[in-house]
């Protein structure tokens, strides 16, 4: 992995179309390793079409084309050869609503290691055990790993999602709006995970709310109607942002 706040993701004209629709149009950045970088911006302004092409879950859409190029290490993750299955596993990703699947607790984080080709069961609680103390959950579900991941509340589902993601050792956590369905306490407990994990993961975060981005991340790149305006620190960002459309967003003028 890159050095800390080094460059890991670099991107540099990427354009993302549904059929004749542009979403993305022309953007260029980079996201720094070990840090939370956090996409703000208005619904529909493109910053989730983004995230996704992270790790390539738009090809999944018909539709869609991207074009430019995004290295994720120093791998061009969109060249022709590319193995997307190993790009999934270095790039984990946890959705807006909690999707445990319908199996146990234990299931869902063994999910992805067994995947993978890791059958011994001693490894496999090994596993278990280590993504659940990362994602702050061990404690409160050690003794029901038998019982289903979906009976949990919403902020320990969440918690249990970004075990299973991290369960297979990737390098970036890519995270669409995790604390939309939550409620106040349980966000701030995902917050405090955040700032857990950067220390071992590459974080990208896109969130509706920019007290959320001004709280946890370092980095802030504000989209609008499909095009990056101003990416730098999110201090600077919040403070003293260069772009007019930027400080207009910020101030809460266009929404």
């Amino acid at each position: 992995m890159s050095e800390t706040n080094g460059k890991f993701i670099s991107c540099r004209g990427v354009n993302v179309h549904y059929g004749d629709f542009q979403a993305i149009k022309n953007v260029s950045v980079d996201i720094g390793s070990r840090q939370i970088t956090s996409f703000i911006g208005p619904s529909g302004c493109g910053k989730s079409t983004f995230l996704r092409c992270f790790n390539r879950m738009n090809d999944l859409i018909d539709s869609c084309r991207v074009e430019g190029t995004i290295t994720v290490g120093d791998q061009d993750i969109y060249a022709s050869n590319y193995d997307v299955v190993e790009l999934r596993t270095r790039v984990g990703m946890v959705f807006q609503k909690p999707n445990p699947f319908p199996k146990s607790i234990w299931d869902n984080i063994a999910y992805g290691p067994r995947l993978h080709g890791i059958s011994n069961k001693t490894e496999l609680d090994a596993i278990v055990e280590r993504s659940l103390q990362r994602a702050g959950l061990w404690e409160e579900v050690k003794d029901k790993l038998s019982e289903r991941g979906t009976r949990l509340s919403g902020g320990q589902q969440q918690r249990l999602c970004i075990a299973r993601a991290i369960s297979v050792s990737p390098e970036v956590i890519l995270m669409d709006e995790p604390c939309s369905a939550l409620d106040p306490i349980a966000t701030a407990r995902i917050e405090e995970l955040m700032f857990e994990l950067k220390e071992q993961y590459t974080i990208v975060i896109v969130t509706h709310s920019m007290q959320q981005a001004a709280r946890t991340s370092q980095r802030t790149a504000f989209f609008h109607l499909g095009e990056l305006i101003e990416c730098g620190s999110t201090e600077d960002i919040f403070n003293k942002p260069q772009e007019k459309l930027t400080e207009n967003y910020i101030s809460g003028k266009i929404g």
